[in-house]
C-alpha cells in the first residue's frame, strides 16, 4: 500500500485461531489512533482488510492462508429461486437508515440473537458494552438498516458505506423467525442498495473455504476473492 505511506500497522500475537482449531491467528491492524474515512476504509478494504468494532484488520498467519477476503460484484450478481423467494417475502418489510446507536430495542434483538445463535461462541455472553464497542461506535459511514414488520424491529443488517459500494459488518437478527430467512435477506437488500446506487461492491469479510460457518459466502455469485495481491473471480463451491 504504498499510497498510504503515512499510515501505521501493528502485529498481534499469535491465538488460536477460531476457525480452524488446529491453526494460529495473528492480525495485521491500522494503528488505532489513526482517524478512519470512509475513503480510506475503502482504500484498505480494496486490500483485503476489514472493520471490527475500532479496530481495521487483515489476517496475517505465518503459516495458514485460509482466510480470503471476498465481494459481491453487485452488477452480476442474478439471484437464484431460492434467493428470489426470500426478495419476494422480504417485500412486506419496512426497512430504514439509521444512525449507529446503543438502544434498548436494538440491544434486546441483539442479546437475543447472540444467546441463541452464538451461545457456543467468543462473543457469548453479550453485554451493552460489547454492543457499543463493536457495533455502535459513532463514525461518519456506519450505518444500521432496520427491517421491521408492522413496526416491530425483526433485524439489523450493520454496513459500511464505501466508495464502491457497502461492506457487511454484522447483522442480528430474531433468530425464532422461520418464514423471512432474515440472514438472508440482509445480504440481498444490500446488494439491491448497492445496485440502485449504481455502486460496484458488496464487501463480505472472509471466507474460509473449510469452514461451513463461511459456505453461505458462496451462494452469492459472481463473488471475487483478494488471492495473492489482486481480486479474482471465485467459482462456486
Amino acid at each position: 500500500m504504498s499510497s498510504n505511506h503515512s499510515l501505521y500497522f501493528f502485529l498481534t500475537e499469535e491465538l488460536p485461531c477460531g476457525y480452524l482449531p488446529e491453526q494460529k491467528s495473528r492480525s495485521l491492524c491500522l494503528d488505532p489512533r489513526q482517524p478512519v474515512t470512509g475513503p480510506l476504509l475503502g482504500t484498505l478494504s480494496r486490500q483485503g482488510f476489514r472493520r471490527s468494532g475500532q479496530l481495521v484488520y487483515r489476517p496475517h498467519c505465518s503459516a495458514c492462508n485460509a482466510c480470503v477476503p471476498v465481494r459481491v460484484t453487485v452488477q452480476d450478481f442474478r439471484p437464484d429461486r431460492s434467493q428470489r423467494k426470500v426478495i419476494n417475502r422480504g417485500q412486506q418489510l419496512q426497512v430504514s437508515e439509521q444512525s449507529p446507536a446503543l438502544t434498548d430495542e436494538y440491544y434486546l434483538l441483539y442479546q437475543h440473537y447472540i444467546s441463541t445463535r452464538h451461545a457456543d461462541g467468543s462473543m457469548y455472553p453479550p453485554s451493552p458494552a460489547q454492543f457499543k464497542d463493536f457495533l455502535a461506535r459513532t463514525n461518519e459511514f456506519s450505518r444500521f438498516y432496520e427491517f421491521r414488520l408492522r413496526g416491530r424491529l425483526l433485524a439489523v443488517a450493520v454496513s459500511d458505506q464505501l466508495p464502491d459500494g457497502l461492506s457487511a459488518v454484522y447483522s442480528f437478527f430474531d433468530p425464532d423467525d422461520r418464514y423471512f430467512s432474515l440472514g438472508r435477506l440482509c445480504v440481498l437488500w444490500q446488494i439491491e442498495q448497492i445496485r440502485q446506487l449504481g455502486l460496484e461492491y458488496l464487501y463480505l469479510g472472509y471466507w474460509i473455504a473449510d469452514c461451513q460457518k463461511m459456505s453461505y459466502k458462496t451462494s452469492y455469485q459472481p463473488l471475487q476473492g483478494f488471492v495473492d495481491g489482486q481480486w479474482q473471480k471465485l467459482d462456486r463451491i
